[in-house]
Parts: structure tokens; C-alpha cells; sequence
């Protein structure tokens, strides 16, 4: 370790000519001997002698050489790495006065060693070669030590940071390192745990201590950092909670009136540091398994639209977003806008993440298709589609109040979701309702396209109702709901004899005609439930006869002494399909006409 001793030159001073320093315009390091050389710094004189500083610089050596016969008792050194401070210990460790190397001065005294050109040709354990041991065997040796560093090249030595490699690149190479040495340790820990929970909080652990102290960074020198952890592989969880924490401490306190009031100043730093968090996002390679939290992507998204991101930057977290759309809560979508006399949403950026999923979506069963499946993946798309249509009609209900929300903005995000989104429009219903209350201006034209966009034969019995009384829908939606329930009603009075529940009512005395819609929907979905259940039990029942016949083929194919075996299956899968068949013709002579019709109606899916 390089203390403060071993800085000591070799060479000491006698008492009589004791190093001394002072404040005044011009610095003396003798006091009791004259100088013969004025050298500037930053507009500081130090009175100096020329012999210890051409043994020991280069640099100085080479004016002086230059100069010849001509006076060289004023120089200025232009630029100097770390100003007159750094120029002062350097001249220390020329006349060989004790001084210490810290994590805050020895990237400005290694910069200064390397101007002054004091390398190892002049004098052994010269200055550059000081402050490199001490970088190798202190700093590079610990990550907090690294940081330190690297942040004192940021702010002390913003021109020539990059010109000195061997520091900014080094402290970087090194913290990277040390994080993957954490994760190593961290994972060996994991193999005596079987709990995923207790995994979890051990990860989160180990994390948390190095994620704080890369907030001090520069967004240059993070991002540096960052790509370094993920060139030697660190965790993308890591990588994550990295940049959550980066972007928490450097964000904080950012709204939309300090952007109104001083918007320039907000460009320049946070916008940037907006982008650059955005680029180092890692990739998702699976949507149902990305760690990246919702709310941070739609956190870094309202940044990017309040300080004016780049488009690339905003169209990356949307498309982002739009890959997880299923799982997005209404408080996520609601995005102020930051356009004056706009409308208070931001509305244009929820379309676009509706593009971009639909467009999801759209592949995701173009793929499907080109392979053989069972049509789950379909399924999986459909699921995804009716959870973001109640996502969207929840959405338009919280933004129809607005008055400044234009008829046009409002039907373009209705219409971007096909019928089939939704199940039933109950809650396309009520946004319409809401938004027709709050804009009453609207005209009868303009009424009357936007209740189009409501199918009625998807409302539900109590939106109906409420339909038939509302006086801000048009007359032919009135009528047209009313003709619906007549119609509803009229086939509930027409049913089928052949239907069980109905029988069962007729029978026990309770005529048909005295049931009400209500009843009547309550016993359809009572049937549809049996029928589901007689489904599965149908399923369970050809599952055990499919394996009864493997079991029946591998008795055929065994050779000698098997022959007990292979009659002992037979015998077992005779007495099951005969127990299969008499509980389908119990159950066949106990089901009605109208089950039977029912049952052909779902078996399609069983294939």
C-alpha cells in the first residue's frame, strides 16, 4: 500500500533550507534560497528552482533545453491537468516533501505526472509510476474505491478524462469486475437454499449495496459501466435495479410545472439521461418472464413526454410496454398530457401502444399458424385481446369528463379494437354515456355515429334497461334495445320442451310463462355449467379408456410369460368399457332432447 512515508523523497531537505509554502501571489518552496524560475499556473506564480524539476520532468527539462541562452525565468503551463492545486503537490514530490495519495487526487496527480512527463526514464518510482501503483494495488482492488475515482476524473478532469485511459477505463474494467464477483458469491450462497422466496431476498441483498454508490455517476460514465457488466455477464436483474435506482436518484423531483417554467435546462441533462437509461434497458427475450417493473416503463415514458425524449427513445418503451399490455392497470394509462389546451390525457400515446399490440397480437397468431397445435396459443391471444378491452372501456370512462377530449380522439380509441375484443359492450356502454354527459354540445350527427360504435345485442339485461330510460342516446337506439328484450323475452317463452330446467319447472307445477328474464337467464347458465361438467367427465372417462388401450397394445407385443399379464388388461378393459357404456345409457335415458342438441353444440371443444 503507498502511504504517506514512502511519498517522501529520498533526498531531504536540510533545516536551513526546510520546503515552505504560502499563500501570496507567488509561492516560494525555498524560503531562504532564491529561485530561479517563475512558472504560472491558472494565473498562480510558484517562485521554483530549476534542478529538481528537469531531474525529475521531463516536460520542464525540454523547455528549459528549448530556451537555450535566451531567459527562462518565466514560463506558463497552459491547461493544466487539475490546476494550481495538482501543480503544487506535484512540485512537492519533486523537492520530496510528505504528502498523501487519495481516491480524490490521484487521477488529477496521475494526469499531471503524465503532462509534466515524469516517467520512469528520469527517476525511478517517478510520479507516474506512484500514482499507478496506487491505482493497481488501492483502487482498482475495490469497487467503492473505483466509483470514487471515476467520479473525481468527472468532475476535476472533464477535457482529458478521455485521453488518460488507464484510469477511466480501468476503474470501469474493475468495477464491472467486482460486480460479477458479487453475483459468483451470491449464486454459490443460493445452492444451500431450497426456498424461492428466501432466494429472492438473498438476490435483492446482495444487489442493493453496489446499486446506490453508480448513482454518483456521471450518465457517461454509467453508461459505461453498465455496458462493461454486460459484456461480462452480470445479471440483467442487476442491470435493472441498477438503473431503477440511477434513474430514481437522478430524476427525482421533476414535474410538469418545473418542465413549463425552466424547460431548457431540463432538455439538456434529464433528457439525456432519459435516452441513455432507455439504450441500456436489456432485451426481453420473453414477455411472461421480463423483470423490468411496468410502472418504471411507464414511469421513464411520462419523463421521456414531459422533457421531449427523442422519438427512438419513446417509441422503444411503448413498444415495450405493448408487449406486456395484458397486464397494465388503468392508473398506468393515465399519461398527463404537457400540451397546452390539449386534453388533460395524453390519449395519442395510449393508441399508439394499442397499435403496437394489436400488431403483437397479429404475429403471435401468424406464428400459430405455421406450426401444429392444439389452438391454445389462440386462445392465449383471445385472453390477452378481452383483458384489454375491459382495460380500454375502464379507460375511456376515466377520460370522458374531460372537456377538452375531442369526438374524434375518442371514437379512434373505440374503433381500434375489433368486436371480438369484447364479450359484452356494458362498459363501452357506460363510456359513451358518460362522455354524451359531459359534452353536450355534441350534435345529433355526431351523437348518433358514436352510439353506432355500441353493439346492443352485447348489453347485458340491466344495461339495456338503462338504455331504454337514457334520454342522451338517439331514439332509433332506444327502439332498437327495446326490440331486442322483446325479442329476448319472446324466445325465453319459447323454449324448447326438451329442456331439463324447464321440464323440471313445469313438472313441480311453475309454469313458463311466469318466469322472468332474470330466471330465465339464471337457468341458461345453470345448463351451460351442467353441460361443461358432463364435458369433463366425458374427457376423464376417454383419457382412461386411451390409456387402457395402450396398455392393451403393450400386452400384444410381450413375448412369453406375459400371457397372464396381457389377459389380465384385457379382462380390466373389457370391465371398463362395459362400466362406460351403462353410465352413457343411464345417463342417455335420464337426458333430454335439448341436452343432447347442447352437448353436439360444445363437443367442438373436445376436438
Amino acid at each position: 500500500m503507498v502511504s504517506e512515508n514512502s511519498l517522501s523523497s529520498s533526498k531531504r531537505s536540510s533545516p536551513a533550507t526546510t520546503p515552505k509554502f504560502c499563500n501570496s501571489f507567488t509561492t516560494r518552496i525555498f524560503a531562504d534560497v532564491a529561485g530561479d524560475i517563475t512558472i504560472v499556473i491558472d494565473g498562480e506564480s510558484f517562485l521554483l528552482h530549476k534542478f529538481p524539476l528537469v531531474t525529475l520532468s521531463g516536460k520542464i527539462r525540454k523547455m528549459v533545453a528549448e530556451a537555450k541562452g535566451s531567459n527562462v525565468s518565466n514560463m506558463e503551463l497552459l491547461n493544466f491537468p487539475g490546476g494550481h492545486q495538482t501543480f503544487e503537490l506535484a512540485m512537492k514530490f519533486c523537492y520530496g516533501m510528505n504528502f498523501e495519495i487519495t481516491t480524490f487526487n490521484v487521477a488529477r496527480l496521475h494526469c499531471a505526472a503524465e503532462f509534466l512527463e515524469m516517467t520512469e526514464e528520469y527517476k525511478e518510482q517517478n510520479l507516474i509510476s506512484r500514482t499507478q501503483t496506487y491505482l493497481n494495488d488501492i483502487v482498482f482492488q475495490s469497487l467503492q474505491k473505483s466509483v470514487e475515482v471515476l467520479s473525481t476524473c468527472e468532475i476535476m478532469l472533464p477535457t482529458i478524462v478521455d485521453e488518460i485511459e488507464i484510469i477511466s477505463n480501468g476503474c470501469v474494467e474493475a468495477i464491472a469486475m467486482h460486480a460479477c464477483k458479487e453475483q459468483l458469491v451470491s449464486t454459490l450462497s443460493k445452492l444451500d437454499c431450497d426456498d424461492e422466496s428466501r432466494e429472492l431476498i438473498t438476490d435483492t441483498n446482495c444487489v442493493a449495496w453496489w446499486v446506490e454508490d453508480l448513482s454518483v455517476l456521471h450518465i457517461d460514465s454509467f453508461q459505461r459501466v453498465i455496458c462493461a457488466m454486460l459484456r461480462k455477464g452480470v445479471r440483467s436483474n442487476s442491470i435493472i435495479a441498477s438503473l431503477m435506482h440511477y434513474a430514481q436518484s437522478s430524476l427525482k423531483g421533476i414535474g410538469k410545472s418545473q418542465f413549463l417554467n425552466n424547460p431548457s435546462s431540463l432538455e439538456n441533462d434529464q433528457s439525456v439521461i432519459v435516452e441513455t437509461l432507455v439504450t441500456l434497458l436489456p432485451i426481453d427475450k420473453n414477455k411472461n418472464s421480463s423483470t423490468i417493473p411496468l410502472t418504471f416503463l411507464f414511469g421513464m415514458l411520462k419523463m421521456a413526454i414531459m422533457l421531449g425524449a427523442t422519438i427512438q427513445c419513446r417509441l422503444e418503451l411503448e413498444r415495450r410496454i405493448a408487449l406486456r399490455m395484458e397486464m397494465v392497470s388503468l392508473d398506468d394509462l393515465l399519461i398527463p398530457s404537457v400540451q397546452s389546451g390539449d386534453s388533460l390525457f395524453d390519449v395519442d400515446t395510449v393508441h399508439r401502444l394499442l397499435e403496437n399490440f394489436l400488431k403483437r397480437i397479429e404475429e403471435e397468431e401468424t406464428e400459430d399458424y405455421g406450426y401444429e397445435s392444439d389452438g391454445f396459443g389462440s386462445y392465449t391471444g383471445h385472453g390477452s385481446l378481452l383483458k384489454v378491452g375491459q382495460l380500454i372501456d375502464a379507460y375511456l370512462a376515466e377520460i370522458a369528463p374531460d372537456p377538452y377530449l375531442g369526438l374524434q380522439k375518442f371514437v379512434a380509441l373505440i374503433e381500434i379494437l375489433p368486436n371480438y375484443a369484447r364479450v359484452i359492450d356494458d362498459g363501452l356502454y357506460r363510456a359513451v354515456d358518460i362522455y354524451l354527459k359531459a359534452h353536450a354540445s355534441l350534435t345529433e350527427e355526431e351523437i348518433k355515429k358514436l352510439c353506432k360504435l355500441i353493439e346492443c345485442e352485447k348489453l347485458s339485461e340491466e344495461a339495456c334497461n338503462h338504455a331504454a330510460q337514457n334520454e342522451r342516446v338517439p331514439l332509433q337506439m332506444v327502439v332498437q334495445v327495446l326490440y331486442l328484450e322483446q325479442l329476448r323475452l319472446k324466445n325465453s317463452l319459447s323454449a324448447s320442451s326438451g329442456d331439463i330446467l324447464m321440464s323440471q319447472r313445469i313438472s313441480s307445477g311453475v309454469p313458463s310463462a311466469a318466469m322472468s328474464p332474470r330466471d330465465n337467464y339464471a337457468s341458461l347458465r345453470r345448463e351451460n355449467r351442467e353441460l361443461k361438467l358432463e364435458i369433463s367427465r366425458m374427457r376423464m372417462r376417454l383419457s382412461e379408456l386411451e390409456k387402457e388401450q395402450m396398455v392393451m397394445k403393450e400386452g400384444m407385443g410381450d413375448k412369453g410369460g406375459n400371457g397372464k399379464t396381457f389377459l389380465k388388461n384385457i379382462s380390466k378393459g373389457i370391465g371398463r368399457i362395459a362400466m362406460f357404456s351403462g353410465q352413457a345409457e343411464g345417463k342417455k335415458q335420464k337426458s333430454s332432447r335439448k341436452t343432447d342438441r347442447s352437448s353436439r353444440r360444445f363437443s367442438h371443444i373436445d376436438r
